[in-house]
């Protein structure tokens, strides 16, 4: 089943019905800010002054707020500039990180991991999709027949963009965590809809989007378990632990995390 927009136009505004892709901003996320665009305009890395110094608190208590809805420390988030970024930074940074091996995943899984997936493949990587049975899930036998000795990080979206299924994702991990394989999940789709715990259901790394529950769009975030090694995708500042350069959105940011 493809996903669709329906819109009726009646008086006034038009009607959407297509918040897989996109929600729009709510006005509390809206209201939230607005200050970061104007007034507090500094740049959080830059310390030195007052205008840095206010950026710098308002990303770290979005970065705490955030990792208290996940339930896990804010240390190991790491913002980007949404899932996309994001499910790049855990497949392609681990994976290099780890400089060789089998890796495993899904067909139905969202573009952004099966694009860099297949560039994985390229680099040397060996790739098993699995194809789900006809309810759309992935079940654990599934897994154990295709892992292998070589298997080093299986890649499970939380919930499905077109057809909406939720993955058994602890079951999966379960099996993952029994023979040192790592877990990535793009839960893109599942944060603000269903209950989203990374430790609770054995998540080495998770994927997140604010613009998929009424935040802004290019902002997302990576979730690291501690001990996960990862290349980064891009140097420059060393931000964020070194693992994504550039300057901080504040803004962006803090809307995210008023969304969450």
């Amino acid at each position: 089943m493809i996903a669709t927009v329906v819109r009726i136009q009646l008086p006034g505004r038009p009607l959407a019905f297509d918040f897989q892709a996109t929600t729009p901003c709510a006005p509390e996320v809206v209201k939230a800010m607005a200050p970061y665009w104007s007034d507090e305009w500094g740049n959080p890395s830059s310390r030195q002054h007052r205008s840095g110094l206010s950026a710098s608190a308002a990303v770290n208590l979005a970065r705490r707020q955030l990792a208290e809805c996940l339930s896990l420390t804010p240390e190991r988030i790491v913002f980007t500039s949404g899932a996309t970024e994001a499910n790049n930074l855990a497949l392609l940074g681990h994976a290099r990180a780890m400089g060789s091996g089998h890796l495993v995943s899904v067909t139905t899984e969202h573009h952004a991991v099966l694009d860099p997936l297949q560039q994985l493949r390229r680099e040397g990587f060996r790739v098993t999709l699995l194809t789900p049975s006809p309810d759309g899930l992935i079940t654990p036998e599934q897994l154990e027949d295709a892992i292998t000795p070589e298997t080093r990080l299986v890649s499970v979206m939380a919930a499905n963009n077109e057809i909406g299924v939720i993955q058994p994702l602890a079951e999966l991990a379960a099996i993952c965590r029994e023979r040192g394989i790592r877990l990535h999940s793009d839960a893109a789709q599942a944060l603000g809809h269903i209950p989203l715990e990374p430790d609770a259901l054995g998540l080495d790394l998770v994927s997140l989007s604010a613009h998929k529950l009424y935040g802004p769009k290019g902002i997302g975030a990576l979730v690291i378990r501690e001990g996960i090694e990862l290349q980064p995708l891009q140097w420059g500042g060393g931000q964020e632990s070194g693992l994504r350069a550039g300057t901080l959105p504040t803004g962006l940011i803090v809307g995210f995390a008023a969304a969450a």
